[in-house]
This record gives C-alpha cells, structure tokens and sequence, in this order.
C-alpha cells in the first residue's frame, strides 16, 4: 500500500525556485572560484619560469623540456603544452604586478568614477584611500 498524498503548500513553487536559484548560485561561484585559482597558477608558473630566466639565464630551450617532463609525469592533466606553457610565461610578463593591472583596469574604465562610501568623506588630515585601493588585486584573477 502507498502512502497518501499530501496536498501541496501554496507557496511550495516558490521555495522551489528559491532554491534552484541558489544551487545555481552556488554553481556559478564554484566555476568563478576554480576559474580563479587556474588563471593564479598559470600566472604563477609563468612567474617561476621567468624568475629563473632572470635569475639563472636559462634559455627557451627549457620550456619544451618542462612541458615533455609534466606531460609524462602527469599524463591524467591535459593543458600544460609547450604552447601553452610559453601562453603562461607571456601572461606574467604582460601582467607582472596585480595592482597595476588594478590601476589600468580603472583608468580604462569609461565615464566610471569611483567615490568613496559616505563615512569616507569625513574631512581628515591624512591622505584618504586611493579609489583604486578599493578594488582587490585578485581583480587580475577574475580573468576568464
């Protein structure tokens, strides 16, 4: 025997959207967060590539090596090609320092101005925060 059914709350459509809406939510900012960390790795890695370069005086000769050794090393990940790899190095180089990156990304920034909140404009005797110190240096890390 089965059990009854019990009749269904009026606003259960809405708990229902409610939340689909948040496990989507939740998927998008999974993808957003993994997104993230794989563009701070490729950066990284161009950025070990390149101090060791600077530093050592290795040549280009080293990255065809790296990418032959990972892909053998590690067959399962796929994405670490010597084109790649050398796509990495020439991120870095393009984008050495996060905050600069910041300071472009606002100057670029069409008719945007970025005021600060009201308890910010209280007079002071010190120097008040640069508008684009509100802005995170991981803003270089939401690159799709």
């Amino acid at each position: 025997m089965s059990k009854p059914q019990l009749p269904i709350p009026a606003d259960f459509p809405i708990l229902l959207k409610e939340i689909k809406a948040r496990i989507q939510q939740a998927q998008t900012q999974a993808i957003l967060a993994a997104n993230a960390e794989l563009v701070r790795l490729y950066w990284d890695i161009g950025r070990m590539i390149d101090q060791r370069q600077q530093a050592e005086g290795w040549g280009a000769g080293v990255i065809p090596r790296l990418a032959r050794e990972l892909r053998n090393e590690l067959p399962e990940i796929k994405g670490f090609s010597e084109r790649n790899i050398k796509s990495m190095l020439a991120f870095h180089r393009a984008y050495s320092d996060p905050s600069a990156f910041v300071q472009q990304a606002v100057a670029q920034m069409p008719g945007k101005r970025i005021s600060p909140p009201p308890t910010a404009r209280t007079e002071r005797t010190e120097k008040g925060q640069q508008p684009v110190a509100q802005f995170p240096d991981s803003l270089l890390w939401s690159i799709p």
